[in-house]
Formats: structure tokens, C-alpha cells, sequence
């Protein structure tokens, strides 16, 4: 299982120009919590830092700052972890849980952005996995009653 066949490839990305107030507004259109702070090139978009609701409400809203007068650059945060598309899925959760993130950018070969991958597409996986792990073992089951009366 690798990382790209399981990230979100609708990823809703921000240039670090941008205001916070146009972030939170998007958050609240797409009904995301985060969105990927990007610089685009000719090679495509390279991620460069991260936003999240929770970022604004803390460096922000709990200081009283006007979110008018702050850019995206300005409290994005910029410690960017990433993992690339062939990666292991299973490595990758490991991963994400020693540094502490719940959501991390996705990226190709060439470093440019692909999607990204959350600790909730995480729980979409293992309890996929493990509806099929309940299956196999009710399907177990019936056969042996089956073979076995």
C-alpha cells in the first residue's frame, strides 16, 4: 500500500501572499481544515509550509490580532514534512506519529505537490482493512459449519 493510492488528490492549496482571511474563507467553502501553502513554478506547485483552522484561531483570534493585516507567510507553518507517492503506508503513519502531525503534502519525483494524506484517510484505510478482516473471518466461519455440522 503506498501513499499516493491513498492521499487526497483534491488538495486545496494558497500561495503564502495570500490573506488569512481568503484561507479561512476557502476552509469554510470546501469544508477543509487545512490548506497546502505553495509556490508555483514551472515545474508545478512545490509545497512550502502548511495552514490550519487551528492555526489561525491560536496565533490570531486567542491574541487579538485583525486577520485583515496578516498574510498566509506570516503564521503558515513552515517545519513542512512531506512523503512521496511511492512511499509505505504503514511507514508513513509511523512517520507522521514521531514528528507530531496529523496531516502531511504528498509530493512526486520532482518535489512538485500531488495530494495529501491525513490521519482520517488513515482510519478510512484500517477500517477498511478491518471490515474485511470481519468478513473473512464471518466467511470462515460458514464454511467450517458447513464442512462441519
Amino acid at each position: 500500500m503506498s501513499v499516493g493510492e491513498y492521499c487526497n488528490r483534491e488538495t486545496v492549496v494558497i500561495e503564502r501572499s495570500a490573506s488569512v482571511v481568503e484561507a479561512a474563507g476557502l476552509m469554510r467553502e470546501l469544508h477543509v481544515g487545512d490548506i497546502v501553502v505553495v509556490e508555483r513554478g514551472a515545474d508545478g506547485m512545490r509545497p512550502i509550509g502548511l495552514l490550519t483552522d487551528r492555526d489561525i484561531v491560536v496565533e490570531l483570534v486567542a491574541r487579538g490580532v485583525e486577520p485583515q493585516t496578516v498574510t498566509i507567510g506570516d503564521i503558515m507553518s513552515t517545519e513542512l514534512y512531506t512523503a512521496w507517492e511511492g512511499d509505505d503506508l504503514l511507514d508513513t503513519l509511523k512517520y507522521m506519529r514521531e514528528k507530531g502531525v496529523r496531516r502531511i503534502p504528498v509530493i512526486d519525483r520532482q518535489g512538485s505537490l500531488s495530494g495529501i494524506l491525513t490521519v482520517d484517510d488513515m482510519i478510512g484505510v484500517i477500517a477498511e482493512q478491518l471490515a474485511d478482516i470481519t468478513t473473512l473471518i464471518g466467511r470462515e466461519q460458514r464454511r467450517e459449519q458447513k464442512q462441519r455440522p
